[in-house]
């Protein structure tokens, strides 16, 4: 058991590192641009491709999901669904968190995207259906992303309560969390929505 623990914060570390290497902002250096002062300021696929050009948006985005469904596959293979939850979680909180930008980063949407990929992989097919669905309605990336992320939190909540068939309990506790943690970081996007609706109702 000593030693399970001790391979799991292992795993974390690991994990918590490759997340933090951030594509969108190696990318744009590497163009001679700087995404911490352009556009949303956001060091995301959404703010690559704004500033960038869309297809930069695009490597940015599948270099953020591989970043987190790859590790989480190995260890899920390897150590099992425990450590996988840790590792795939530790990519997203690396992404958001990460030192080499002094500890901010991005909103992890991606990245927790390919996470669930690994090792919930219908549950993040279904929320790329749901996020698809979301943006022909919702003008906005980032509304979209908070509505997948509060339909993938409800699937957790009923994957507790032992509803959604090949889903266990422990996945389903990670995919409330999960969503929550990235909702933190989409504050923003959540007061602009709600502003932009109660000014629809005066």
């Amino acid at each position: 058991m000593g030693l399970y623990v001790i391979q799991l914060c292992g795993v974390a570390a690991l994990s918590f590192l490759v997340g933090s290497i951030n594509p969108a902002t190696i990318l744009a250096r590497a163009l001679g641009r700087d995404l911490r002062s352009s556009g949303s300021g956001n060091p995301g696929a959404t703010n690559a491709a704004r500033v960038l050009g869309p297809r930069w948006g695009v490597v940015v985005l599948l270099l953020d999901v591989a970043k987190a469904w790859l590790p989480s596959l190995l260890v899920l293979r390897s150590m099992g669904t425990l450590a996988a939850i840790v590792a795939g979680t530790a990519v997203v909180l690396g992404h958001m968190f990460s030192p080499f930008l002094r500890g901010k980063g991005g909103k992890g949407v991606a990245s927790a995207l390919g996470a669930l990929l690994a090792i919930a992989p219908w549950v993040a097919l279904g929320a790329v259906v749901v996020f698809v669905l979301a943006k022909t309605v919702l003008p906005f990336v980032g509304e979209a992303s908070v509505v997948t992320m509060l339909v993938v939190a409800a699937v957790g909540v009923a994957a507790v309560a032992g509803v959604v068939p090949g889903v266990s309990q422990l996945v389903g506790g990670w995919l409330i969390v999960l969503p929550l943690l990235v909702l933190s970081r989409h504050q923003r996007n959540i007061r602009a929505w709600l502003m932009r609706r109660k000014r629809r109702q005066a």
